[in-house]
């Protein structure tokens, strides 16, 4: 087994948050040229801060109960 590049997780924090940005802007973008309405933005916007928040969450309990063993 090889060992993990210490950088590995700084990678991997940087591109979730990249996409996270990227989509938010990208909401951000189709509310403002109206091809949805401001109401269906925020719906989408707290839609996507809770998916990032619940599957955080469930990562963080995977490495957790991973490290009782």
């Amino acid at each position: 087994m090889q060992p993990k590049p210490k950088n590995r997780n700084l990678k991997i924090v940087v591109g979730f948050a990249l996409v996270f940005t990227s989509l938010a802007v990208l909401i951000i973008y189709l509310g403002f040229k109206n091809v949805v309405s401001v109401q269906l933005m925020l719906l989408m916007l707290i839609a996507l801060i809770g998916l990032y928040v619940g599957f955080g969450i469930l990562a963080a309990s995977y490495r957790f109960i991973r490290s009782l063993k």
